[in-house]
């Protein structure tokens, strides 16, 4: 069977335009890609610390940061896309990083949706879904939030929000079969969907709500 190239993906300059692919967006067969999505309204130091968790214990080559315009759930809407775009692109320097527009660029509001089209274009990349436990809490109200368990594996990282109602909520206790254990977090990846894991860490407080003056 012909194998379709690697898409590159551009990114949006403030003339709308597309400007070249950010160094890392070209990926090759084999490579595992953590997916870490969100508004990051604003982004900070608990939204790296998630990814350097996730890319360290799931041994990831490298963690997409997917900046989104809107998150469909939140009736806020959310600040400046390239105000936050670049505030990511200040915070996430460290090595496997890449930042990407990639939601904007597919013309694409649903996690699912976006998923779906990384993983139709590279077939041979192995993704994960990064996030954190917070979102775990309401993640059965995401729009087909069990196609995105059952297309790629999931890593929740723990958050000082409440995490036993987390652990407890309706997408853990659903799913509750596919979960793999905290010390064999490495397997995860291998494991495939349907599978997550709980990774637990040092607890980092930073939110983007007590940032904006909201908690």
């Amino acid at each position: 069977m012909r194998r379709s190239a690697p898409v590159r993906f551009g990114v949006l300059t403030r003339r709308g335009r597309s400007a070249p692919p950010l160094h890392g967006e070209a990926l090759a067969p084999g490579l595992r890609v953590g997916l870490f999505g969100g508004s990051f309204d604003p982004p900070h130091e608990g939204h790296l610390h998630a990814a350097r968790v996730a890319k360290r214990r799931l041994g990831l080559d490298r963690v997409w940061w997917l900046v989104s315009p809107q998150n469909p759930l939140k009736n806020r809407t959310a600040g400046d896309f390239l105000r936050r775009f670049e505030g990511v692109r200040s915070l996430a320097r460290d090595p496997g990083m890449v930042v990407t527009d990639i939601e904007v660029r597919l013309g694409a509001r649903l996690t699912a949706d976006v998923i779906e089209a990384l993983v139709r274009r590279y077939p041979q990349v192995d993704f994960v879904w990064i996030m954190g436990a917070d979102n775990l809490k309401s993640f059965h109200r995401w729009t087909r939030w069990r196609d995105i368990l059952r297309t790629v594996p999931v890593a929740v990282v723990a958050r000082p929000q409440d995490p036993i109602r987390a652990r407890l909520s309706l997408t853990a206790r659903a799913f509750s079969y596919a979960r793999c254990n905290d010390n064999r977090a490495g397997a995860l990846m291998a494991r495939g969907a349907p599978g997550w894991t709980y990774l637990v860490e040092p607890l980092h407080k930073e939110s983007s709500s007590r940032l904006r003056g909201e908690a």
